[in-house]
């Protein structure tokens, strides 16, 4: 079944509708964050600092971005391995964490936190760089520059094609 989500979402019941398999068209709001990112939000938690954007209702996409090419604000904007922001997912979904987008199989750790904040993880499509740089339609630094390409950033997106690879009761088909 297709789906379109739109973040920030309002509702738990919205997420909940989405079943593993189904295609999720996101628009809205979606932040970008590689390991050193969660590692740093992680961190953050821990010593009781404001985090630099609110994840209720938030989703972040693993992503390593390339330059921006005229007239798109990124270049290629495909997906990163997921597994590598695994230590770091769980407490992140405790902080209201519910929709990650990237690539490849998560830990059952992860997949228990998915269930346990009904939470969802979306696959991204490997190879498909250029067809997400189209789907972007602002892209703009949040925290963390000194990290430049995997710094934090906020896009706003328009039809981003995924696939539900885990929903929010947990179910995972495909791993």
């Amino acid at each position: 079944m297709e789906r379109r989500l739109i973040l920030p979402y309002s509702s738990s019941e919205e997420i909940k509708k989405i079943k593993a398999g189904d295609s999720v068209l996101i628009s809205g709001t979606l932040y970008v964050g590689r390991d050193q990112v969660h590692k740093r939000l992680s961190t953050m938690i821990e010593e009781g600092e404001t985090l630099p954007f609110d994840f209720k209702g938030n989703g972040i996409y693993y992503m390593g971005p390339s330059p921006s090419v005229s007239p798109f604000p990124l270049g290629a904007a495909g997906p990163t391995t997921s597994g590598r922001m695994d230590p770091y997912s769980p407490l992140l979904m405790e902080h209201g964490l519910v929709v990650m987008v990237g690539k490849g199989p998560r830990s059952a750790g992860v997949i228990d936190a998915i269930k346990r904040y009904s939470a969802l993880y979306l696959q991204a499509f490997g190879g498909c760089g250029a067809l997400y740089s189209k789907k972007i339609k602002k892209a703009e630094m949040v925290a963390f520059e000194d990290l430049g390409p995997e710094a934090l950033l906020r896009l706003e997106v328009e039809d981003f094609p995924t696939i539900c690879v885990i929903d929010s009761t947990g179910a995972c088909p495909y791993f």
